[in-house]
């Protein structure tokens, strides 16, 4: 019972990251390049804007090629100068993206500082600041205090945003981390019972919840 208890608990906090980012990244980049389109009345300012979105896009491009080759340092910088010198939309994505080359640089302190920078920052959509926050604590889910972790979650899980179901996951994840595990079966069997949350969350939680109540 032991052993499969302990697996569970690694199941749900293993590369939370990475699964998160191939669940939602499609998303985030078709908001993100929604506003790199967005126009504007003037027709000089398109073609500026029009110019100016295909360099970016190269250059976007160009530094996910060298993520791509495993060249990460490189392509956080890439992303970094992205971020200070692009439009709104792919800056917006660089930084995202950036975490995504630090972390897998090996530096996960400096993911976590931009990851926050972006939550903190009241010139991004609540979107993806509540975003930023639910990944950084992704990526300190091992390692960081549950009970700070849990109450950073409270505001997404109280409101009705766009990730409050993954928000709960992480909760019950961390209830998990705790040792508390009544408080972790319960929290995972009202996510696996709610109609509204995405069918992979209540998939994951139903299983979850099941073994725990072994």
């Amino acid at each position: 019972m032991g052993d499969i208890f302990q697996e569970v608990d690694e199941e749900v906090r293993r590369d939370r990251y990475s699964k998160f980012w191939k669940d939602y990244g499609g998303y985030i980049i078709a908001v993100a390049v929604a506003v790199v389109l967005g126009t504007t009345a003037s027709v000089g300012w398109q073609e500026y804007t029009t110019q100016r979105q295909q360099e970016d896009s190269d250059r976007f491009a160009a530094a996910a090629a060298l993520a791509a080759e495993g060249k990460q340092l490189e392509a956080a910088e890439a992303f970094r100068m992205l971020v200070a010198e692009a439009q709104e939309g792919y800056a917006l994505l660089s930084r995202f993206r950036s975490v995504d080359a630090l972390k897998e640089a090996g530096d996960t302190s400096g993911a976590v500082a931009v990851l926050e920078a972006i939550a903190e920052d009241n010139g991004v959509d609540a979107l993806y600041r509540d975003l930023a926050t639910l990944l950084s604590i992704m990526h300190v889910l091992d390692d960081g205090d549950p009970n700070e972790l849990r109450t950073r979650l409270i505001p997404l899980i109280t409101t009705n945003g766009a990730w409050r179901h993954s928000a709960r996951e992480l909760s019950a994840a961390l209830a998990l981390r705790m040792g508390d595990k009544e408080l972790a079966k319960s929290e995972f069997k009202k996510l696996a019972d709610d109609l509204m949350a995405p069918s992979g969350v209540r998939s994951r939680a139903a299983e979850i919840s099941q073994i725990l109540g072994r």
